[in-house]
């Protein structure tokens, strides 16, 4: 009896180590989420060059110096911050392609995906936008590779509804599509107005979604 008794609070006392070390590791993410969601504003308001880990610190609740817990420096935040999002991007595309029923109904998805994003995150498409050349080489080619995986997923799925359209094409209506939907939050807001996402959204969709799906006649 004595050794089942040791056996069950050697159980309860790995749980409880299991259990703390759980914790202790949500912990970390969070703060790691809120110092990414600071610099995303910061770097937006500011520019990469004016903000510093101090700042960074502070507006996401912690001491300068531990902010070193988390990143090695300034330009790491910059370089999680793009990547983190590039990769959400990327595999949330996945994501909404694979349970979609056909290509129209995964290009639909897709640009509800995409103006969710733009109307959730502005802050990051300027800092994408102004800030990218402030990353290490490195972060800057895995940031465009994610990126680039991205606009082919696109690609594949326009392809099934414009089989006869060479892919340089589709690529061109993707990117056209990205300008429309990520500038439009920014635009409108930097003009003084904050656009409301319950008037962006059907607008945004609609317009994307006819520049996307319309059938191109030659020239005459």
């Amino acid at each position: 009896m004595p050794t089942t008794q040791a056996t069950q609070s050697g159980h309860r006392g790995q749980a409880t180590e299991r259990s703390q070390a759980t914790q202790r590791s949500q912990a970390k993410e969070n703060r790691r989420q809120a110092l990414l969601a600071a610099a995303a504003s910061l770097f937006a308001a500011n520019g990469f060059n004016r903000v510093s880990l101090e700042d960074l610190g502070a507006a996401a609740g912690v001491s300068g110096p531990a902010v070193y817990r988390h990143f090695p420096g300034k330009q790491a935040v910059l370089g999680d911050l793009l990547l983190t999002v590039s990769r959400e991007l990327l595999d949330g595309g996945r994501r909404v392609v694979a349970e979609a029923a056909d290509p129209l109904a995964a290009l639909g998805r897709l640009v509800e995906f995409q103006v969710d994003f733009a109307l959730g995150k502005p802050d990051v498409i300027r800092v994408q936008d102004r800030d990218f050349s402030n990353l290490t080489e490195q972060d800057q080619a895995d940031v465009r590779a994610l990126q680039r995986s991205y606009v082919e997923l696109w690609v594949e799925v326009l392809a099934g509804l414009h089989p006869a359209t060479d892919a340089a094409e589709l690529r061109m209506r993707a990117h056209a599509t990205f300008g429309l939907i990520n500038s439009t939050p920014h635009s409108v807001r930097s003009h003084g107005r904050k656009m409301a996402p319950r008037t962006a959204r059907p607008l945004l969709e609609s317009m994307a979604l006819a520049a996307l799906t319309v059938d191109v006649k030659p020239a005459s």
